[in-house]
């Protein structure tokens, strides 16, 4: 592969669709001085779409600026809405794969959640794999074994039941290099069952989703270009499936056998369909972000406050796009304690914790996951306040 060229296909590659505003190198590495905060490196943005797969990459990314280790807090575990849906999930792959009493590694696990329910719904053992794990944050006494570093570095072989990866294939620029890595380790194929979960683009495309498209993210899937890369890797797809307020895609897949891989399924689209929806984004791109900009700009000048509640990747986006208008959101709101009182790369934003905001009483709080809407609305009501509450 070369710069010219698709990283799923080695089609050449065309002219980008969207260029944005340099944007921080990292959005889940909180810092604890603001002026590191400030002063964080940034990276280019240029979103290309291969007109063969459909793949969408940044095709400036450099990953010699990435930074992933154990300071890099990138959990949604502690929403009730996120563990419910992760241990739903972790119960049905167990169940339709019969991963009951079997062995899983997990590729990119974070800090461990969905490993530790896929174990509390039955397999009998589990290694977890992530530069950022962190060992002493998960709960003792189950039978999972954690390493702090990548694959395939360090760990080569991969001798399982199931390789489980999740939010992980969209931080890989060499995406078919990577699951063809993924192929040759695999010590027994004819076992083994790949469960994969990647952002779902074709929402980020149609909702202009602007606070979804930062610099981790150098690679971006649709069903149709997961599917076509998947199968290219040597990989037969069993199922795609959107979930999570249609947000992401499961990927469900097992080794091809013979050299023949399995057709396309129905919920993949071409390319060309793909290609009018990243033409519509590039047209309505600057729209959405002037109606935010004009949105808080209305509550500043009414003498109201706002707060963003997400101090991840896409507060991190969201504030990076609004340009000098970001001084003008007066905090950022998360429920993970380890964000709390640590500050936003780009803009130097501290996280506060939701208490917090019974000092601030916001008059308008802006949702960066609408899956959260109802658990934020809740929380608001419990805490007292009655702001407008609006989800991106």
């Amino acid at each position: 592969m070369t710069a010219g060229t698709c990283p799923a296909c080695g089609a050449a590659a065309p002219e980008p669709f969207h260029v944005g505003e340099p944007v921080p190198v990292n959005s889940c590495l909180l810092l604890g001085d603001r002026d590191a905060a400030v002063d964080f490196p940034k990276g280019a943005l240029a979103l290309a779409l291969c007109p063969a797969c459909g793949l969408i990459w940044n095709c400036r990314y450099d990953p010699e600026l990435m930074t992933y280790s154990q300071d890099y807090e990138e959990t949604q575990g502690f929403s009730p809405t996120f563990q419910a849906f992760i241990h739903h999930l972790a119960a049905d792959w167990v169940e339709r794969y019969s991963l009951g009493g079997g062995t899983v590694v997990e590729i990119g696990c974070g800090k461990g959640e969905f490993l530790v329910e896929l174990a509390r719904a039955g397999i009998g053992s589990g290694i977890g794999i992530d530069p950022g794990v962190q060992p002493a944050r998960i709960p003792a006494g189950l039978p999972l074994t954690w390493i702090q570093g990548l694959f395939p570095q360090d760990l080569p072989d991969l001798r399982a039941d199931a390789i489980v990866c999740r939010h992980t294939l969209e931080h890989i620029a060499p995406v078919r290099e990577f699951l063809a890595a993924i192929r040759s380790a695999i010590t027994e194929p004819e076992r083994t069952v790949l469960l994969f979960e990647v952002p779902d683009v074709r929402r980020v495309l149609d909702e202009v989703a602007f606070w979804d498209v930062y610099y981790e993210h150098s690679s971006y899937f649709s069903a149709g270009s997961v599917g076509r890369l998947f199968r290219a890797a040597g990989f037969d797809v069993l199922a795609i499936e959107r979930a999570y307020s249609d947000q992401t895609l499961l990927v469900e897949a097992r080794p091809a056998v013979g050299g023949v891989a399995t057709a396309a399924i129905p919920i993949e689209e071409d390319p060309a369909e793909l290609a009018e929806a990243a033409a519509r984004f590039a047209r309505g791109h600057q729209a959405m972000v002037d109606h935010w900009r004009d949105r808080i700009r209305t509550v500043h000048a009414g003498g109201g406050r706002t707060v963003i509640w997400g101090g991840g990747s896409k507060g991190v986006a969201f504030l990076a796009a609004l340009g000098a208008d970001s001084r003008l959101v007066d905090g950022v709101v998360d429920i993970n304690p380890f964000k709390q009182n640590q500050y936003m790369a780009g803009t130097g934003h501290r996280v506060l914790a939701p208490k917090d905001l019974t000092d601030a009483e916001p008059a308008l709080v802006i949702v960066m996951n609408g899956a959260y809407r109802t658990e934020i609305g809740a929380e608001l009501t419990d805490l007292g306040l009655t702001p407008t509450v609006e989800a991106l």
